[in-house]
């Protein structure tokens, strides 16, 4: 329903009237407030009083301006009633939580009086989505441009010439082949975080003997853990088990692990222990390095937020290893969580269900 659909209401009272419109505005999903020509509510539905009253309290016979202090929107209920005519304009709450609508208002006859219907769309959410949106454009674009132009520079310059020159061509091809090894890495993290959170993958749940599968990952690590002089410690009981998609579990604790030797100190340690409760196993992984910061603790597992760009960049992270982690951990029907001390390292710890 819309304003246009209540231009006219001619019953045979002025009170049956607004028992009749009263009725109306109840079935429409927006908020709904209809103001006479002194800006007084004379009618009001839920979802009004759930939006703009303290305390739930009746909005009929207050004024408008006492219920939403912008004078935008009082302008437009007013232009509304003088010119009898359709107005829109929006509106944005701060108080108790940011809130934004876009206010469509039209007027009705009900005998021989006027009202001015506003009917209140709630943006909020889509609004938040469309700066989530704008965020990851313009994180995708700046993660795929930087080595992007790299590879160009380097190809203009080998074009010039430095093809012939032996001392560099070959350092020169070896930016280019990293450079595109990382964009190939993004754009497959991409396409693995879009595959995740669309639900379109499946897990086959088994119970997996989680030492074996821990050393096999610091197996995988062990040259970048030696380059760093990181000790990996295994501290899981041959007899642990825990339920779940054995390639899945893989990847997590791989992202985990590798981001504990990446941002790690020279000559430190990370290491993986596993408790059970009984209902939940619980894989800790632990580093020690720098800690991190309470104000970086709420936003580590969402895609593309860095602690360093500089050094991840360096590192060669894509900024989407923890957000895969926690949707994995999701899907299992677990979750994730992270504690830090700053000087004294990082744990994140993956809760999956026994069954």
């Amino acid at each position: 329903m819309n304003a246009a659909n209540l231009r006219f209401i001619t019953p045979s009272s002025v009170s049956e009237s607004h028992r009749m419109l009263a009725a109306l505005i109840e079935v429409v999903r927006e908020a709904v407030i209809g103001v006479d020509s002194s800006l007084r509510i004379a009618a009001a539905n839920v979802k009004a009083v759930e939006h703009f009253s303290k305390g739930d309290q009746p909005l009929p016979g207050r004024r408008l301006s006492e219920i939403i202090r912008d004078l935008d929107l009082h302008r437009s209920f007013r232009k509304a009633l003088e010119e009898n005519r359709p107005v829109s304009t929006s509106l944005e709450i701060i108080a108790a939580g940011r809130r934004s609508f876009e206010v469509f208002i039209n007027v009705v006859e009900l005998g021989n009086e006027r009202l001015a219907i506003g009917f209140f769309d709630d943006v909020t959410h889509i609004e938040r989505l469309e700066k989530v949106r704008q965020e990851f454009l313009s994180n995708i674009s700046h993660e795929l441009r930087t080595p992007l132009t790299s590879i160009i520079a380097f190809v203009e310059t080998l074009e010039d010439g430095a093809i012939d020159d032996p001392e560099n061509n070959r350092r020169f091809l070896g930016v280019i082949r990293r450079n595109a090894e990382r964009m190939h890495t993004l754009i497959s993290d991409l396409l693995e975080l879009s595959l995740i959170e669309s639900g379109n993958i499946s897990l086959e749940k088994v119970q997996v003997r989680l030492a074996s599968m821990v050393a096999d990952v610091f197996d995988t690590l062990s040259a970048k853990a030696a380059e760093r002089q990181i000790n990996l410690r295994n501290l899981v009981l041959p007899e642990d088990r825990i339920a779940a998609d054995p390639g899945r579990l893989e990847q997590m604790l791989t992202n985990l692990v590798d981001n504990g030797i990446k941002f790690n100190k020279t000559g430190g340690f990370v290491e993986v222990s596993f408790k059970k409760t009984p209902a939940r196993g619980i894989i800790c992984v632990a580093d020690s390095g720098d800690g991190i910061t309470g104000e970086h603790l709420d936003r580590i597992f969402e895609r593309f937020y860095r602690l360093d760009r500089g050094r991840t960049r360096q590192e060669g992270g894509t900024g989407l290893g923890l957000a895969i982690v926690k949707h994995l951990a999701r899907l299992h029907g677990g979750e994730i969580s992270v504690s830090s001390e700053l000087g004294k390292g990082t744990v994140f710890s993956i809760e999956l269900p026994n069954e």
